[in-house]
Order: C-alpha cells, then sequence, then structure tokens
C-alpha cells in the first residue's frame, strides 16, 4: 500500500504508536533548523526592496511645512 492514502495513514499511525510526539519533534528540528531565505538573512536585500517600494509608491507627498 506504498504511496496511497492508507498507506500513508497507516505510517502515521505507527509513527504515532511509537512516539506520541512523532511529528512535534519533527516540526520543532524544522523550525529550529531554519535560517536561510528572507530578509533576515540578506539586509541589503531588504534595503533594495524597500527602495523599489517607495519610488513605486502610490500616496501623496505631504508637504513639508515652514514652521
Amino acid at each position: 500500500m506504498a504511496g496511497t492514502k492508507a498507506g500513508g495513514m497507516k505510517a502515521a499511525a505507527a509513527n504515532k504508536a511509537k512516539d506520541p510526539m512523532f511529528y512535534a519533534k519533527i516540526g520543532a528540528k524544522g523550525g529550529r533548523l531554519g535560517h536561510t531565505g528572507g530578509f533576515a538573512a540578506n539586509p541589503d536585500l531588504a534595503r533594495i526592496a524597500g527602495a523599489k517600494g517607495g519610488k513605486i509608491s502610490r500616496r501623496k507627498k505631504t508637504p513639508v511645512s515652514a514652521s
């Protein structure tokens, strides 16, 4: 039954029978080890993207007050 929905459910049941926290542990590992991608990994890219967004912004410019 490998590759079928029934086979997947059977495998999941077996994993949970061995360790009730099996899938929670896998998810925790993925969250802990994920350090790639996003603007946090490349601040220069974030600055460039912000500049592009600012250039095409459709908001009206606020007049500078002389007070």
